[in-house]
């Protein structure tokens, strides 16, 4: 170890939630004459993961400070399962012998996880969305299936349809007139069908004097005359 050199990682846990961001912290200070560059890797051994270098790193994966020498704290946005693991921020120094990367110092190791919290919501909405369209569906089937058995069943005749073939005749602008009003309304056309039929007779009457001849039970004084009508059809 260089003196005066120091290399900080605090966080040994961070807990977060899928889709959250992920924020690690590694800060270096001291000895400045350490040629190398700043990683973090994701695991430890053959099995490691470059999560962040100068030269590349994964796409969600940012500086919080950028440019900074000494504050190389990064930040994993959108978490995923699969981010779970233990993230190790290392000071490598160049070999001047072979012209490779060694690890100078590294932290303690940060673990990070992911809590299940975020995602019972989302289960718990996409539950309520499938049972309001199933709602939905039963609700359509039902009203479909009473129109159709509405379509199939035959209609009542109106009540114009039944006035229309009721046998008995009505009068205009009167609806449902009883039978007594009708057979009124037809008598009372008769005494003028009858009386235009006197109309076409015509009457004759003859007037003749009777003799003066006297009659029993009858004044001396008394004149008697009789009249003949004879009725003839008009024609």
């Amino acid at each position: 170890m260089v003196p005066g050199f120091k290399l900080e990682q605090p966080q040994g846990r961070v807990v977060v939630t899928a889709g959250e961001t992920i924020s690690l912290t590694c800060t270096v200070s001291g000895n400045k004459t350490i040629i190398g560059p700043v990683k973090w890797l994701k695991g430890w051994g053959s099995g490691n993961e470059t999560v962040y270098a100068d030269k590349g790193s994964l796409p969600r994966v940012t500086r919080a400070v950028s440019g900074s020498n000494t504050d190389f704290s990064i930040s994993i946005s959108s978490a995923q399962p699969e981010d779970s693991g233990t993230y190790y921020c290392v000071k490598f120094c160049r070999s001047v012998r072979d012209d490779v990367d060694e690890v100078f110092q590294h932290g303690k190791g940060t673990e990070v996880s992911l809590h299940g919290s975020a995602l019972v919501p989302i289960m718990v909405a996409a539950a309520v969305l499938l049972f309001l369209l199933l709602v939905l569906c039963i609700v359509f089937c039902m009203h479909r299936r009473k129109c159709r058995d509405k379509a199939k069943r035959p209609c009542p005749d109106s009540p114009a349809a039944v006035d229309n073939f009721s046998p008995i005749p009505q009068l205009c602008g009167t609806k449902g007139t009883p039978s007594s009003k009708v057979l009124d309304a037809e008598t009372s056309h008769q005494p003028s069908q009858q009386s235009s039929k006197e109309d076409n007779d015509i009457q004759y009457a003859d007037l003749q004097l009777l003799p003066q001849a006297a009659r029993h039970g009858r004044s001396p004084g008394a004149a008697c005359s009789e009249y003949a009508s004879v009725m003839v059809a008009a024609k």
